[in-house]
């Protein structure tokens, strides 16, 4: 096999020398019609065969009756017949000198059967797409193999769902977006969601990426992939599913897919600079934020459409006003109530609505009518429809004074027109030189407006300027797009190599002892299993000691702790009590561990079957549940991610010095969390791996309870 760049190996899937549809036909209800109709779209660009063993014809092009009658080797073969001929229609087509594969319907019979199908297409150094998808399009090389309708863009969408491609496609349309590519995932068997994702890094056109993913595979390949886009300046914007039982059970159906929890998901996503959204809504709305960003940095001329293909500019660069810590959003609105209601959407979002200078408050008020409201939010007044012109004034005066990052304006510009058409030229011509104001100024403009597809929007989107119709739509998305321009990139580290031995048991005597030898520090402890076995190492361990019952998954629920005991008589009653509560083998006998000023904390390692050991950590002991505050991150960590994973918290004030108590050392609670991913990392015979409580104080950090559960 002749070995192939990245960019060559997906050559053939978007950019075909020529191009064979199988299972082609001249009937519009059958997929075999839309895929040939598709194909021949673009044969100005490339050769086209059609190809059904029937017969007939599509737009003057015959239908040939098998792969072997093709006058040339087709570099793409779209496979849309019968399950049970999928198999001998692709190794026609490898005979043929086919390089790439799309299978539209399933792959044969069953899992296993598509495995080998794909193993078949690799073998021959050929690439599939698929099965069970719903094809590929791209609109920049004229190539649209698939149902449905694609306009032209620059987001770039990965999917595994294709009428979710259908949706987020018609929203893209009605806002003046589309694809720059298309691709469906479907069962993955060969070309993956990372493949797709690395070529649409690559890609020149394309300068935002959504992706609906159900099925993550090599988890930790993709989440690199993720960090290489923000680092390339292109947003990645995901959707999955998880969020509810109910999901996972659709997901898990739909194709087979293994769901990630989302958790993890949102986590991975954090550390590599993409955005985990909950609709297609929310993905277009970002999209359309980012893609306006992007415009304005580029200095894209504000009086004439965009380029089909604009100069590639990082989408990172071209938000400058929407790094760093809290953008300031200064509100225009047509009335007191919008104003107030906008500001309080981007304010509940975590944006900031200043009040505006005095100088700028002055600036502002001169261009209203007595009594209008100058601060921020700012309210026309009806100062907008008396005189068009204002409004671009004053969105011009917000934008350069230095006291906001974007500008918003909501409530009635761009509907002048819809009831006095006289005004629709002057309409048009402020819309424009909104348009100017936001790209000299290099700020954000977004608008939000009761109006529909009216030419003041038309001329709007036209010029990068994201219009929305609901005021909680711009304030997400502007949130959105400041959190992806606050990321700190963290891609996950390599696994370690496995450690030579592995771990005979999860229990607490085991554990303790390997997370030990990884410098982790426990209380004195022997282990015991009689009374009088508990009497003796009591006194060498010494009082006030704790007692444990091993084996126990949930041993205080159980009855099968007691802390504090100060004497022999304590802890052989407490001992009686504890072997009839729990009817367990084997004790601990453990000095307490008291320092003043302590948190407990929860901090463990699970294995995920597509991330592999991601780290958890929260507040913990026995109200870990019910306060539900952890981080997670995938292992192994360094010190300064763990760090930044516990001030992440909600009640993170408690480790950094709460009411006067003095902070704990984060120092040495970081250092814990490091040795547990590191230990988790190297033994991938532990499925879980923790401990709880991590009593982390001001000076040091020391575990006082720790289990493990062995993979099957």
């Amino acid at each position: 096999m002749v070995p192939v760049t990245p960019e060559q190996d997906l050559n053939s899937l978007f950019d075909p020398r020529s191009v064979a549809v199988v299972g082609a036909s001249a009937s519009p209800e059958k997929w075999g019609y839309w895929l040939a109709s598709g194909a021949l779209a673009g044969r100005e660009r490339r050769t086209v065969h059609l190809v059904n063993r029937r017969g007939g014809a599509l737009d003057g092009v015959p239908f040939l009756p098998d792969l072997g009658a093709l006058p040339d080797p087709p570099e793409h073969v779209v496979v849309a017949v019968p399950p049970p001929h999928v198999r001998a229609v692709v190794t026609e087509g490898l005979a043929a000198g086919a390089r790439c594969f799309t299978v539209i319907t399933s792959g044969g019979t069953d899992a296993e059967a598509e495995r080998s199908l794909a193993s078949l297409i690799r073998a021959h150094g050929a690439r599939l797409l698929g099965p069970n998808c719903m094809g590929v399009v791209d609109t920049t090389s004229a190539l649209r193999l698939s149902w449905g309708d694609f306009p032209a863009g620059e987001v770039g969408l990965i999917s595994q769902s294709g009428n979710l491609a259908l949706e987020i496609g018609r929203l893209l349309a009605r806002a003046g977006q589309g694809f720059s590519r298309f691709v469906s995932l479907g069962n993955q068997r060969d070309i993956d969601a990372t493949d797709a994702l690395e070529a649409l890094v690559r890609h020149e056109p394309t300068r935002a990426i959504a992706a609906y993913v159900e099925d993550f595979r090599d988890g930790r390949r993709l989440a690199r992939a993720l960090a290489a886009a923000h680092a390339a300046g292109k947003p990645v914007l995901l959707l999955t599913v998880g969020r509810s039982a109910a999901s996972g059970r659709a997901a898990a159906s739909h194709t087979g897919a293994l769901v990630s929890a989302r958790a993890t998901v949102e986590a991975v996503c954090r550390d590599a600079g993409a955005l985990l959204l909950d609709t297609a809504g929310e993905v277009v709305d970002t999209a359309l934020c980012l893609l306006a960003a992007r415009g304005r940095a580029a200095g894209a001329a504000p009086d004439s459409p965009p380029a089909a293909s604009p100069p590639s500019r990082p989408v990172a660069q071209f938000s400058a006003p929407l790094k760093g810590g809290r953008p300031r959003v200064a509100v225009l609105a047509d009335s007191g109530g919008q104003g107030a209601l906008a500001a309080d959407a981007f304010a509940a979002r975590g944006l900031d609505v200043p009040a505006l200078s005095a100088t700028t408050t002055a600036a502002v008020a001169a261009l209203l009518p007595p009594g209008a409201g100058c601060g921020n939010p700012v309210d026309l007044a009806g100062a907008g429809e008396a005189d068009l012109t204002t409004y671009a004034r004053l969105t011009r005066t917000l934008l350069t004074c230095g006291e906001a990052d974007a500008v918003v304006l909501t409530g009635y510009f761009g509907d002048y027109a819809t009831d006095n058409p006289a005004q629709a030229a002057h309409e048009t011509e402020m819309a424009r030189e909104l348009a100017v104001a936001a790209t000299a100024s290099g700020r954000a403009l977004l608008v939000h407006t009761m109006a529909r597809d009216t030419p003041a929007l038309t001329v709007l989107r036209q010029h990068g300027v994201p219009v929305y119709e609901r005021i909680e739509q711009a304030a997400g998305a502007l949130a959105h797009a400041a959190r992806l321009h606050t990321a700190v990139l963290r891609p996950p580290p390599p696994l370690p190599r496995s450690a030579a031995h592995r771990v005979p048991d999860g229990g607490y005597e085991t554990t303790r002892d390997l997370l030990s030898s990884y410098g982790i520090g426990f209380p004195a402890a022997e282990f015991v299993r009689t009374a009088d076995e508990a009497a003796a190492a009591a006194h060498r361990v010494g009082f006030p000691l704790a007692l444990k019952a091993m084996g126990l998954a949930h041993k205080t629920e159980a009855g099968g702790v007691a802390l504090g005991l100060a004497d022999e008589a304590a802890l052989r009653t407490a001992f009686a009590r504890m072997t009839a509560a729990t009817g367990a083998a084997r004790y601990a006998v453990e000095a307490m561990a008291t320092p003043p000023y302590a948190v407990e904390l929860i901090a463990g390692v699970r294995r995920d079957p597509a991330f592999g050991p991601v780290l958890m950590t929260g507040i913990g002991g026995v109200r870990a549940e019910l306060l539900a505050d952890t981080a997670l991150a995938l292992a192994p960590l360094t010190p300064d991610h763990a760090r930044a994973l516990l001030l992440s918290l909600r009640h993170a004030p408690l480790l950094t010095g709460w009411r006067g108590a003095p902070a704990v050392d984060l120092t040495a609670a970081a250092t814990a969390l490091c040795a547990l991913s590191h230990c988790a990392a190297e033994h991938p015979e532990l499925t879980d791996l923790e401990i709880n409580p991590l009593l982390t104080h001001p000076g040091g950090a020391i575990a006082l309870d720790a289990a493990a559960v062995r993979s099957p």
